[in-house]
Formats: C-alpha cells, sequence, structure tokens
C-alpha cells in the first residue's frame, strides 16, 4: 500500500521561548488552521525544573502555553478547547480561578480530568487546541 499525499500543510512549532519536550513529541502541531498543543506542566524554561505548588505550576503551565501561542501567532482568545489534568480534584476550585485569569469570555470548551500522576510530579497539566490563521516563520 503507497501513502497518498495529502493536501493539508502540517508545520511543526518549536522555539527556546518555552520548555523542551520532556519526550518524543513536538510542543505544538499545526494542521491547516488548527494549532494542537501538548501539555504544559509547571517547568521553569530557565531552570528546566518544576516550580512549587499548585497555584505556581497551574501558572507557569499557563505562562509555557503562552509562550507555544505567542510563537505561533496566536493567543488564548485563540484556544477553542482545553483539558486540564490535575492530580488532587480538591484543585478544582484553583484551577477555575487561575484560569479565568488567562481566559476570558466566551470561554473554550474545557475539560478537566483527575489522574493518579504527572510527568515529574507535576500537580496539573495544561494542553489545548487553538483556531488560528497566522503563518508560522521559525
Amino acid at each position: 500500500m503507497g501513502k497518498t499525499k495529502s493536501n493539508h500543510s502540517l508545520k511543526k512549532i518549536s522555539h527556546d521561548c518555552y520548555p523542551l519536550p520532556i519526550g518524543p513529541y513536538s510542543v505544538a502541531r499545526k494542521l491547516d488552521n488548527t494549532l494542537y498543543l501538548s501539555g504544559q506542566i509547571g517547568i521553569d524554561p530557565e531552570t528546566m525544573q518544576l516550580v512549587n505548588g499548585i497555584e505556581q505550576q497551574m501558572h507557569r503551565a499557563f505562562k509555557n502555553m503562552q509562550a507555544v501561542l505567542t510563537h505561533a501567532g496566536a493567543s488564548f482568545k485563540d484556544i477553542v478547547k482545553v483539558t486540564i489534568f490535575i492530580t488532587d480534584m480538591n484543585s478544582f476550585p484553583i484551577v477555575n480561578q487561575i484560569m479565568s485569569e488567562y481566559f476570558s469570555e466566551p470561554y473554550p470548551a474545557r475539560s478537566t480530568v483527575g489522574v493518579k500522576e504527572l510527568p515529574k510530579g507535576a500537580l496539573v497539566e495544561v494542553e489545548g487546541i487553538c483556531s488560528t490563521n497566522s503563518d508560522i516563520s521559525y
């Protein structure tokens, strides 16, 4: 079976203003006008160390996501779907409060999933799907 050629434009997003992936994946991929953002945890991109506490980790994860979005020519207003993974569902009110600092109405669709554990012992991980017409230069 041969591969068929796609009419879609698939681009890899990478830069040095956010943490490098800690595994075999891209921080983001763009297909046509859809930008798929890999999960971000609260790693400081300068030290590559996890920051302390759920609040700091969530802010850092959103700042990392913002750096990816900016590099891709997009912003939080372009995100249509967010998935948040947390290791303690008692943190749900904190998730809502901090998310409201980065997003405004109309809010993106969102799922919040309680998980047993996350990479590097993180307490929270955030991923998203974005709609953008920007052309990425890298």
